[in-house]
């Protein structure tokens, strides 16, 4: 999870993304991210990073129709939730997900910390990248302290703590 476009996050934190793309396809699991459509994103990032070396993709996006900004056709499965932004897409994106890694992130990655956190679903912040990533790495995210934020320094420790916790804390 991480921010869009937008927010114009440097080359340095896209390759970031990338790489925690790649490193997720690698460990064999697969990469669901939040598919948008009207920009580049973080997220799309570790797609194409994820589809650099074989891996399996998923993107969730919002509204109706599967035109999403995925230029490079780096996503194998799209999910189109019929949901807008701002709490629908994201709730479907997080409830897909084992562990989520954020990586920067605006408003629409502290709602999917936030997600996660309620349903007691793993959260690895990537430091170093900003947004919310930094700002929520090493807390918890309420005074009920159900998992802290796990702050991490590099993408191949991102990848490594998340798939440990999602094996951990996987909820049937």
């Amino acid at each position: 999870m991480g921010s869009a476009a937008d927010l114009k996050y440097s080359e340095q934190v896209e390759k970031m993304a990338f790489e925690v793309g790649k490193l997720v396809a690698e460990s064999g699991n697969t990469l669901v991210y939040g598919a948008e459509k009207d920009c580049d994103s973080l997220s799309t990032a570790a797609s194409r990073g994820a589809k650099s070396v074989g891996g399996l993709t998923v993107g969730v996006t919002y509204g109706k129709g599967k035109d999403i900004w995925d230029k490079e056709g780096s996503t194998d499965v799209i999910i189109c939730t019929g949901l807008e932004r701002g709490g629908g897409r994201e709730f479907v994106l997080v409830n897909s997900c084992d562990a989520l890694i954020i990586i920067s992130g605006g408003s629409g990655t502290l709602t999917e910390a936030a997600i996660a956190y309620q349903l007691n679903i793993p959260v690895v912040a990537l430091t170093g990248s900003g947004g919310w990533a930094d700002k929520l790495a090493g807390t918890y995210i309420d005074e009920r302290k159900r998992l802290k934020v796990v702050a991490v320094k590099s993408p191949k420790e991102a990848v490594e703590i998340s798939v440990k916790l999602a094996n951990q804390f996987t909820i049937c």
